[in-house]
């Protein structure tokens, strides 16, 4: 860790020099990119003029089976297979070979080292197993530290609650939205959150581990400490929650984070802060964009990961990497205007998971002409669909169509929740 910012980035641009090296002379997507720029850098400075690399650039150029163009090595050297989601376009595949996966073990060790994992813990991790990255790496990372990792996939959550109790788990991986619906499903066989044994969760994959309503819901379930995770298959493990819960730290020992200017909040009058008040005297949001450095097999070099940020470097956290205050505050393509008023769906969410009764809800952006419109649909306890919608207009000043539905209508995922449906394309 480092107190130094200096100290910190003179050991990146180091790693950066020695990764670019090994890259260029053998790939041919990043030859093409930076075929006139210079060789070897002398500051971090100098870096910022080379090219941003996009996830729609790679997807536009990868071949028929969605493999990404920018691997370095041949395809015979790799060994991990790892596919997007596909929730912000076509699925994109991306390999890694022994070497990268242990980067990625590695990398991981800061945000067990965060959470004060011990070796001989006994760990769930309640996700598929399929193709998305998930916590494939986390699997591996907490092997790697002697846990007892107990695997949750093909199983149903009733199965999972059991696997649990069972097998004595005290930590558990998962999604914000599976966790708090394998809380539901455990209250229906009359067993408290709480009364599971869990005591440390991670959460990852869509926003929740910062934004304090979702977090708070939670920990006050579990009676457990909420850690916050952050990463991307093309990218990695770049993010780990702060101490106090509000906040995710870029992993800056294995990534250069940069930040630049995003032309939709440019044309905004404020944002939505993830506890819906106005937080236009905060720091300005901007997009992140990422280098990884130990990836030479499929190398994110100035990749822009499309997440609106508030960074702060002015904090007294011990390890001082750069604070994303609110954690990942939403993502660029998904910024909606409804009559004039900017909100991202995370501002949304935010404020749906504050509501007790609400046990799910889905989010339909759609067009009429120039104009976005929203619907919401919900699972609300109280079927009481006004008051959510004066609690909309009251945080947000926005108001939106609230449709109540039927309890347990709406689907649920260990993966990445699909909340938002974006129709306005079509």
């Amino acid at each position: 860790m480092y107190s130094d910012r200096r100290s910190l980035e003179a050991r990146q641009l180091a790693r950066l020099n020695h990764l670019l090296s090994e890259v260029r002379p053998q790939n041919a997507f990043y030859q093409r990119k930076f075929e006139h720029l210079p060789v070897r850098l002398e500051s971090l400075e100098q870096w910022k003029s080379f090219p941003t690399t996009s996830k729609a650039e790679l997807s536009s150029q990868a071949d028929s089976s969605g493999l990404a163009p920018h691997h370095t090595f041949p395809i015979r050297d790799y060994l991990h297979f790892h596919r997007t989601s596909g929730s912000t376009g076509r699925p994109l595949v991306i390999l890694d070979r022994a070497e990268d996966w242990t980067w990625w073990i590695r990398t991981w060790q800061f945000v067990l080292d965060a959470a004060k994992i011990e070796p001989g813990t006994t760990v769930l991790m309640a996700f598929s197993f399929g193709p998305f990255i998930g916590f494939w790496s986390a699997y591996d990372a907490c092997l790697a530290r002697r846990c007892r990792v107990v695997p949750g996939g093909g199983l149903s959550t009733a199965s999972r609650i059991d696997l649990i109790q069972s097998a004595g788990c005290s930590v558990l991986f998962s999604t914000p939205s599976y966790t708090l619906h394998l809380a539901e499903e455990a209250a229906k066989r009359d067993i408290l959150a709480s009364q599971l044994g869990i005591r440390k969760i991670f959460v990852a994959g869509e926003p929740g581990g910062s934004i304090p309503s979702i977090r708070d819901r939670i920990e006050s379930l579990y009676q457990a400490e909420v850690f916050d995770h952050v990463g991307a298959t093309e990218v990695g493990p770049w993010g780990m929650g702060t101490p106090d819960g509000k906040a995710i730290h870029v992993i800056e020992e294995e990534f250069i984070a940069e930040f630049i200017p995003c032309e939709a909040i440019d044309h905004m009058q404020s944002i939505a802060g993830h506890d819906g008040h106005d937080e236009r005297n905060a720091i300005r949001p901007v997009e992140l964009v990422l280098t990884c450095l130990g990836r030479a097999g499929a190398p994110a070099l100035r990749y822009r990961t499309g997440d609106i940020v508030r960074p702060c470097y002015d904090h007294h956290d011990s390890n001082g990497f750069v604070r994303l205050e609110g954690g990942v505050l939403g993502r660029v393509d998904q910024m909606l205007t409804i009559r004039a008023v900017n909100v991202f769906p995370s501002s949304i969410e935010s404020i749906l998971h504050s509501i007790p009764e609400v046990a799910e809800f889905r989010m339909i952006a759609s067009r009429e002409g120039a104009m976005d419109q929203l619907t919401i649909e919900v699972e609300d306890g109280l079927h009481q669909p006004g008051r959510i919608a004066e609690l909309m207009d009251r945080r947000l000043g926005l108001r939106v169509e609230i449709v109540d539905v039927e309890p347990g209508s709406l689907p649920r995922s260990t993966d990445k929740a699909k909340r938002f449906i974006d129709r306005r394309r079509l």
